[in-house]
């Protein structure tokens, strides 16, 4: 028999190290992934008294694999319609905790006097808290059904998608995109690729898996899934972005399918297999010789992740609308690192930007910080009460006042979706068009200018004229929206909006500013400090200007008019209806599923029997059975147990829609034991009733509730009685029927 080869000797020692390691930290209590990293420092070279792994290459690669089915599992998870429900607040929360420990922790890095590159990937890696980790650490408290447990969560998405962005713009960089121009380049090939993502989505691949979805079991559906997730890692690559990049984007498009569930059912198991290899190979580079050298820098990140996150996490959902208290629960149950530090730090070693050491000294603050976990969620409650106790009583109330007050109103939330969606739309818009006119006057006008005067000259016209042409837009993107009905009703209707009002307001000063220091920095080589001087004048000034608030609307009802003059010559010529006419509709109806319970009378009767409308004064405009749906159902469709009715009506016309369906159900039995049936013989005499009739003459089904079985011929045979059969005298008959019934059979 041939040797085994090296890799499957090293599968079954990982898997095996891996599990039994696992199973003492589950019975624990302990995430996972820790067991996982124990598991890779026991196989490793670096554990001198145990089996090692033999060749390091051959897991690297399936590690790489495990990353990338990773990041597909996580995009199965999402979905841009999930992330917009979320609103506002996690979304500040999340750009504020970001920015702020990306901060800390590059300044960190270069308080250690370890290389720029280093202390970039390292502030990347500290800006990303562990999901995975706090889900478990939430279930092992039972604190997951809390409302402050949902804003973690729905932060740590965000974080996890900006984890994939930073990844893409840490690679550009890495590669040498260190210039303005280069990063610009890399969000443009982004933005590129995320629009290819939703084509693809919307058409391709759910028309793929459409047209071949009666040919497609559990097992091709797993194979294509992972096809599909390979090619577009390929795909990713070839363009210039990670594998893993790819992989998510795959899991995005999959996740907007009908097959999205059974895909992520399907993928999980193998999700397990390559992550838990992903995770052990990053345990097989801890190096305890390592860990005693940077003894100082991993208790100092371990500090600076605690009280960072602690600080910076509570601020973060603090200026997002949370109180005092919910937002320090919130920024202390963020005070650990995880996956997608390691996923960073790979990367970084991946391209030969992050030094040795970085590797195990992540590792080993993410075990510590891991363990502290559940001691930081514990320590909110004390931490804010002794803050509470040492703050101004003022400072407090008006901290608190801010989510104390009312609930946000079902207008309040269409206010902020419209005005979000609209502030979106404006800022995009007009920086494509400021992007455009930029690259428009560097790429023609400037080499033009240099061949007619000096290069100096040649600059401040190309800068002052690129200033000058996308002044509007500029403005537009900054003074936009900010004086619409739905910015002032959220301003006096809440507290607790002013301040997400005001951070949209400065994300929008800083996407202006950011193009006139592109532009300076482009044309002259002037500091940080000098280039972030000049942008914010140049933006106020901007702002200040009426002349430039004219020219900017001009141009905007110019932009809108040609984007509208097909519609509205539509509309003056008959072809379409006038868009008010949406306007007119009552805006108080709405639809709501309800579904027909087992027991409920109007089961077995159609829809003009129960008359539903007439009754009500609802609409059934769907009916959803058994995984098929009745759209517009017409007046014959019969009504079944288990139905899902979809209604369009009002409060009030559902309310009463939801009662009568409640009230029209099957009394329960409580003579449940009269109800058995037996099977009992009856003899046909000479003054028996039923003598010379036929079975439809004698009415025992009808009237007496009972079935005859047969007639009995000899000892041991039954025969069917025909309907046209006339009883006679001497005939045996078999009947079955409850005790009660039966009784007033044979009587007669």
């Amino acid at each position: 028999m041939s040797e085994l080869p090296v890799l499957v000797k090293d599968l079954a020692l990982i898997l095996i190290v891996a599990g039994a390691v696992t199973i003492l930290f589950k019975r624990l209590r302990q995430p996972l992934v820790l067991g996982y990293l124990v598991a890779g420092f026991l196989v490793s070279p670096n554990m001198p008294y145990t089996m090692s792994v033999v060749d390091k290459t051959d897991i690297q690669t399936w590690a790489d694999i495990g990353v990338m089915f990773t990041l597909f599992s996580l995009g199965l998870d999402f979905s841009f319609k999930k992330i917009l429900k979320m609103g506002a607040a996690p979304f500040i929360a999340t750009v504020t905790i970001v920015f702020c420990m990306m901060t800390l922790g590059i300044l960190t890095g270069q308080s250690f006097g370890w290389t720029k590159m280093n202390s970039i990937f390292l502030g990347g890696m500290l800006a990303m808290s562990s999901t995975t980790i706090i889900y478990k650490t939430f279930d092992d408290l039972g604190l997951r059904q809390q409302n402050f447990a949902g804003l973690v969560m729905s932060v740590l998405i965000l974080e996890d998608i900006l984890a994939i962005v930073m990844m893409v713009m840490l690679a550009a960089f890495a590669s040498g995109g260190t210039n303005g121009g280069e990063m610009l380049q890399s969000v443009v090939r982004i933005g590129f690729f995320l629009v290819l993502w939703f084509v693809v989505g919307i058409f391709l691949v759910p028309l793929f898996l459409r047209s071949f979805r009666k040919l497609v079991n559990g097992e091709t559906l797993l194979i294509v899934s992972l096809g599909l997730c390979c090619l577009m890692a390929v795909l990713s690559t070839t363009v210039g972005f990670s594998s893993a990049f790819g992989a998510f984007v795959m899991g995005s498009i999959l996740a907007e399918t009908v097959e999205a569930e059974k895909i992520i059912r399907l993928v999980e198991p193998v999700k397990n297999l390559f992550g838990a290899i992903f995770f052990v190979s990053v345990g097989m580079l801890v190096d305890p010789r390592v860990i005693m050298e940077f003894a100082l820098p991993i208790i100092t990140l371990v500090f600076v992740i605690l009280i960072g996150q602690a600080v910076f996490g509570s601020l973060g959902f603090l200026i997002s609308g949370q109180s005092l208290k919910s937002a320090m629960r919130c920024g202390f149950s963020m005070a650990q690192i995880g996956e997608f530090s390691f996923i960073i730090a790979s990367l970084g070693l991946s391209l030969g930007v992050v030094s040795g050491f970085m590797y195990p000294v992540v590792v080993t603050v993410s075990v510590i910080t891991t363990f502290l976990t559940p001691y930081m969620m514990k320590a909110a409650i004390p931490a804010y009460e002794t803050l509470e106790h040492h703050l101004p009583k003022s400072w407090v109330r008006r901290l608190n006042h801010l989510t104390m007050s009312h609930p946000t109103s079902k207008s309040e939330s269409g206010n902020w979706r419209r005005l979000l969606t609209q502030m979106t739309i404006n800022t995009v818009v007009y920086s494509i068009l400021s992007s455009a006119a930029t690259a428009m006057m560097m790429t023609f006008f400037l080499p033009f200018l240099n061949r007619l005067m000096t290069p100096l000259w040649a600059s401040i016209l190309c800068g002052l004229s690129t200033v000058s042409l996308i002044s509007p837009f500029l403005r537009a993107i900054v003074m936009k929206k900010n004086h619409s009905e739905e910015f002032k009703a959220l301003w006096t209707a809440n507290r607790l909006n002013r301040l997400p009002l005001a951070f949209t307001i400065l994300v929008r000063v800083a996407i202006a500013v950011s193009f006139i220091f592109y532009i300076c920095n482009a044309l002259f080589q002037f500091s940080s400090a000098v280039l972030m001087t000049v942008g914010v004048t140049a933006v106020v000034l901007m702002v200040l200007s009426r002349r430039l608030k004219h020219r900017s609307i001009r141009l905007e009802r110019m932009f809108i008019q040609n984007l509208r003059s097909r519609d509205i010559e539509a509309q003056v010529s008959g072809r379409r209806r006038p868009l008010f006419e949406g306007h007119l509709l009552d805006r108080d109806i709405h639809i709501a599923d309800f579904e027909v319970p087992s027991d409920s009378k109007w089961s077995g009767q159609t829809l003009k029997q129960l008359a539903l409308g007439q009754q009500y004064g609802v609409l059934v405009s769907s009916i959803l059975r058994a995984g098929r749906r009745l759209n517009i159902p017409e007046g014959d469709s019969v009504i079944f147990p288990g139905d899902r009715l979809q209604i369009i009506g009002n409060d009030s016309q559902l309310a009463a829609f939801h009662h009568a369906l409640d009230e029209n159900r099957v009394e329960e039995d409580y003579d449940l034991e009269k109800r058995e049936m037996k099977l009992r013989r009856m003899i046909i005499t000479g003054s028996s009733k039923f003598l010379g009739k036929t079975m439809e003459e004698s009415s025992i089904r009808h009237q007496y509730n009972c079935m005859v079985v047969g007639l009995e011929e000899g000892k041991e045979n039954l025969t069917l009685v025909s309907p046209a059969y006339r009883f006679e005298k001497g005939d045996i008959v078999w009947v079955v029927g409850e005790e009660d019934d039966l009784n007033r059979l044979v009587e007669m």
